[in-house]
């Protein structure tokens, strides 16, 4: 399997802690991710190579266990992190999105945050989700974007607003690609991305 899977991750079962590690080499990747799971006793590790020729380590778990993890894996891996990810209080529905769940209901304004790496877009979206009252409809890492990543949530437009703001501002110097508020999602729009955001899941094709 060339890409990540979230799958060892279980939707709707909350961890105290979230760490993910994005490396330039998958060589170095590889080597960091086996350094992780060696040093401490995280709840699952999922690795693997992400566009453009980029890897991907996350993993959960107890605090304590995900801070060894991630020091050890950033040891390992050094020359080649892009970025990294250390939350110690994931935001459930944040957990939940990198699981693979996305939210379904009716979205009246839409917020976008996109990023450069996909912890960007990680920390972007929990900053988000505790400091104003929205849904996170999904959160997109790295593959068909070119290695960047986006987060999307649906709420009320001062809510909106209020999100990406704060999300955005949890976003590195460098790392933001751009920031987007629509107060009234046309309909069609909104049905769309509640089904995907990937326009070969809409056009009924399968990305390579």
């Amino acid at each position: 399997m060339s890409d990540v899977e979230m799958g060892d991750l279980v939707p709707g079962v909350t961890v105290p802690a979230l760490g993910l590690l994005e490396f330039g080499s998958v060589a170095l990747g590889i080597r960091a991710g086996d350094a992780m799971v060696k040093k401490a006793p995280v709840r699952a590790l999922v690795a693997g190579s992400v566009q453009p020729g980029k890897f991907l380590v996350l993993v959960d778990g107890d605090v304590a266990s995900v801070e060894e993890a991630l020091a050890a894996g950033t040891a390992a891996g050094a020359p080649a992190v892009v970025d990294r990810l250390f939350l110690p209080d994931v935001h459930p529905a944040v957990g939940n999105a990198v699981a693979g769940m996305r939210w379904k209901g009716t979205i009246d304004a839409l917020g976008v945050i996109e990023t450069r790496t996909s912890a960007g877009a990680i920390r972007a979206a929990d900053a988000a989700m505790k400091g104003a009252r929205v849904n996170l409809i999904e959160l997109r890492l790295a593959n068909g974007l070119g290695g960047k990543a986006l987060a999307l949530f649906a709420g009320e437009v001062a809510d909106i607003e209020a999100a990406v703001e704060i999300g955005s501002a949890r976003v590195e110097s460098g790392n933001l690609v751009q920031q987007v508020v629509i107060p009234r999602l046309h309909e069609e729009m909104a049905e769309n991305l509640l089904e995907s955001s990937r326009f070969a899941a809409q056009w009924g094709h399968t990305e390579g």
